[in-house]
């Protein structure tokens, strides 16, 4: 007999979703809960989200509860972006040269190094007008307009905008982005509008190519995260201008440009307003690989990640695009938001659908009159001034008294640099013996960058969704129940073995790539389980996404989309196979959690598996006591294409294996079959600075399940 205590083991009490009896098991698979043919009913099996999904964002209930959200989420965008931790900011060197003089205003030519061999060039508009103290400055990122900074629209395009009336003045029609800056200008801001990578004079790096293969994958070298450094670089040469406010500079871009706007906001604190036009919604979230990058939007989208400026002056527009329903869905969300702050006051939308998707008259004036009132202290209706235009030519920054740098560099070229700079970074906070203090700081690195790699932690509670009667496998009890989390749309098939646990002994979870249907062999119970349960250790087995009952969707691959094949499309926003391996094995750590009332947890992974109970422990922290693992001979830098289903962005950047099993320290942890992976130096070294180097086994070859066994009980 069971007491209650042990009848906790997979009942449906723990957090009852739903009791249903399932399916009984068939005589050639004991385990089985599904009827041949059937499936759980897991969202992850029908179709990856993708950038043209629906992305509602839900407001937090607290203030408490959001500023822990928007610190996790700002560690997100700044892991996706390959900047975390923010490279070493090396010196700009800007040139700056060529004035022309227009009325009120003058307009420069640009150029500085964003990083060695990687130069931002751009038009600097200063005013003329005297002005006590320093002034105000607003930082311009375009889109996709052609030509980028130096756009001038065709014909047919200028006639249907002022047919429209989205234009009133000819200039403005032909030269929408100098008109905002002009005007930006003639008000009493010093702008810099700068190019986008791949266009105008950026022409280095060709827009959208160069990091879409699997090696910038693994390290997180992004087309998006490149153009971000440059806006915080960007940041960085307008502060070093003397007569700038540091404290008083806003971001206004259209469309691409709105996406490096809000994307700004989140990951630094300088911007004191913004103003992303026609990008912020619930629907289509940027089409371009430059908008796009992995692990940014996973359980998350554009309207919350514009909400991570809170509670900041924040104003957005809409048109006849993806935005046009700004005002219904999404905004009110952001002003539930800022009402958190007592800031209501702080965020605006207007929305003109009659015109196409661009940033028309009235959205520039509005955006004129919200960085008046922000940034110069003067409220009201701001109108726009007519500007005499600068032809684009004259407006290059490159000639033959100032050409182009020597140095530049081509994509291939840059990511050696960035890959050399990221590799001193985490060598600097490797772990070594008795410095906990360089521990503590490895463990803050890539302990973020896995959990964000990853995209989720150990929850507290999980739903059984499903708990099937107890049966027999030979004379031990079998258990069958399907998982979630709460609130969740997951469900993972679980099998248990064993009768009451004895004091002292581990529940056991058990990783096999056949999943549950492996504690089984020949119709009884496999020889390991039950040695473990005659010795008084309960095993459990899941189905880990892409095993036994929970196959995998019929594609997890990256698809074409707007003529590319590249990760950030599809891990952009959604988890990669390895990690919902680990969200599913966290899962069933936190059940034994809570249905043993904090007994010790041993986790078993076994072949391909044994990663997988790596990165799980390393999550888990101190809700896992051992962790074996068979490591089968893998490296992450091996992995070349992009639907491996061990592909993790990101891994090779902080690591590889070696550093997550360095997060396991100081837990007992056996690793066998690891010949020729090199993971061995960072984790000796973090299970010495730990005080722990007793608690680390490594064993190049090979185990048998006996000894493994051994191991655990030991």
């Amino acid at each position: 007999m069971l007491n209650r205590r042990d009848a906790l083991w997979l009942s449906a009490s723990l957090v009852p979703v739903c009791a249903s009896r399932g399916h009984a098991a068939t005589s050639t698979d004991l385990t089985r809960i599904f009827k041949p043919g059937e499936k759980p009913t897991d969202a992850r099996l029908g179709p990856p989200k993708t950038l043209g999904g629906y992305f509602p964002f839900t407001p937090p209930r607290s203030l408490a509860e959001w500023t822990k959200r928007r610190q996790e989420l700002r560690e997100q965008v700044l892991v996706s972006q390959g900047l975390w931790p923010l490279p070493e900011k090396t010196p700009l060197h800007p040139v700056i040269h060529g004035k022309i003089d227009r009325d009120g205003y003058t307009v420069e030519k640009v150029y500085f190094a964003a990083m060695p061999g990687h130069y931002v060039s751009g038009n600097l508009y200063r005013p003329t007008a005297p002005t006590p103290g320093k002034r105000p400055a607003v930082l311009s990122p375009h889109g996709h307009w052609a030509n980028g900074r130096l756009y001038e629209a065709p014909e047919g395009t200028i006639s249907r905008d002022l047919g429209l009336k989205a234009e009133t003045e000819r200039e403005a029609a032909r030269y929408p982005i100098q008109a905002r800056c002009a005007n930006l200008a003639k008000l009493g801001f010093v702008v810099f509008h700068h190019d986008m990578v791949g266009y105008a004079e950026s022409s280095a790096i060709p827009h959208s190519e160069g990091f879409k293969d699997v090696a910038a994958e693994l390290r997180l070298q992004s087309f998006m995260g490149l153009q971000t450094w440059n806006c915080i670089r960007a940041l960085d040469f307008l502060e070093s201008l003397p007569e700038v406010d540091p404290k008083r500079i806003g971001v206004t871009g259209a469309s691409g440009g709105g996406t490096q706007t809000f994307l700004l906001g989140a990951v630094d604190d300088r911007p004191a307003a913004l103003f992303p036009a026609v990008m912020v919604s619930t629907a289509m979230q940027g089409g371009c690989v430059c908008e796009n990058c992995s692990y940014l939007r996973v359980d998350t989208g554009n309207i919350e990640l514009a909400g991570l400026f809170a509670p900041k002056p924040l104003a957005m527009s809409g048109a006849n695009d993806w935005t046009r329903e700004i005002l219904t869905k999404g905004f009110p969300e952001l002003k539930q938001l800022y009402k958190m702050y007592d800031a209501e006051q702080n965020v605006a939308a207007e929305a003109w659908v009659q015109f196409p998707h661009n940033y028309s008259r009235p959205s520039r004036e509005f955006m004129y009159a919200w960085f008046s009132e922000h940034l110069l202290g003067k409220p009201g209706k701001v109108t726009e001034q007519k500007f005499v235009p600068v032809p684009p030519q004259e407006l290059r920054v490159y000639d033959a008294q100032h050409p182009r740098p020597q140095d530049e560099r081509s994509a291939e070229k840059l990511r050696l640099v960035m890959t050399e700079t990221s590799d001193a970074q985490i060598a600097r906070i490797l772990p070594k013996e008795n410095d906990q203090q360089l521990h503590a700081d490895f463990r803050k690195i890539v302990g973020t960058a896995l959990r964000v790699m990853i995209t989720d932690s150990l929850p507290a509670v999980v739903a059984v969704r499903t708990a099937l009667p107890d049966s027999k496998i030979g004379n031990l009890p079998l258990h069958r129940a399907v998982l979630g989390r709460v609130n969740g749309q997951d469900a993972i098939p679980v099998a248990g073995v064993g009768g009451p646990i004895r004091e002292g002994k581990p529940a056991v979870l058990w990783l096999h790539p056949d999943g549950k249907s492996s504690l089984i062999e020949n119709g009884k119970p496999a020889a390991a389980v039950e040695k473990l349960v005659d010795a008084g250790v309960r095993v459990l087995a899941p189905d880990l996404f892409g095993s036994g009952e929970l196959p995998l969707p019929d594609s997890t691959a990256a698809k074409p989309q707007h003529g590319h094949v590249f990760g950030g499309y599809v891990y952009g926003y959604n988890r990669t196979v390895l990690a919902n391996r680990v969200h599913d094995t966290l899962t069933a750590i936190a059940y034994l959690k809570s249905a043993l009332h904090g007994n010790h947890i041993a986790i078993v992974g076994w072949g391909a598996f044994g990663p997988v109970a790596i990165l799980a422990s390393a999550l888990a922290g101190e809700a896992v006591t051992k962790t074996a693992a068979d490591i089968h001979q893998f490296r992450f830098d091996a992995i070349t294409k992009l639907d491996d289903p061990m592909m993790l962005p990101g891994a090779v950047k902080y690591g590889g294996l070696g550093a997550f099993l360095a997060l396991c320290a100081p837990r007992p942890t056996l690793v066998w079959n690891h010949a020729g992976t090199g993971i061995g130096k960072t984790a000796k070294a973090a299970y010495a600075a730990t005080g722990a180097k007793d608690h680390l086994t490594l064993q190049k070859g090979g185990m048998i399940p006996e000894d493994v066994v051994k191991w655990i009980l030991g």
